[in-house]
């Protein structure tokens, strides 16, 4: 099975958001696991399509606050 990986820019354009909000979120401990190689940051493809499984809803009720807690 390959591993695949996303890039920041990549994600961010997935997202519709910018790199910085990607690079604050890191910070702050939201959003999915990354990996960080040799100065480069990358998602792997699991992790994202979990942390967005883990952000669905089917009300604004029943979201709790998603974004930060991974």
């Amino acid at each position: 099975m390959e591993v695949v990986h996303l890039n920041q820019k990549q994600l961010a354009t997935r997202w519709g958001v910018s790199e910085a909000t990607l690079e604050r979120w890191r910070s702050e401990g939201i959003g999915p696991k990354f990996l960080k190689l040799c100065g480069r940051v990358l998602y792997r493809q699991v992790d994202i399509e979990t942390y967005e499984e883990s952000c669905q809803a089917t009300s604004t009720k029943s979201r709790s606050a998603r974004v930060g807690a991974e």
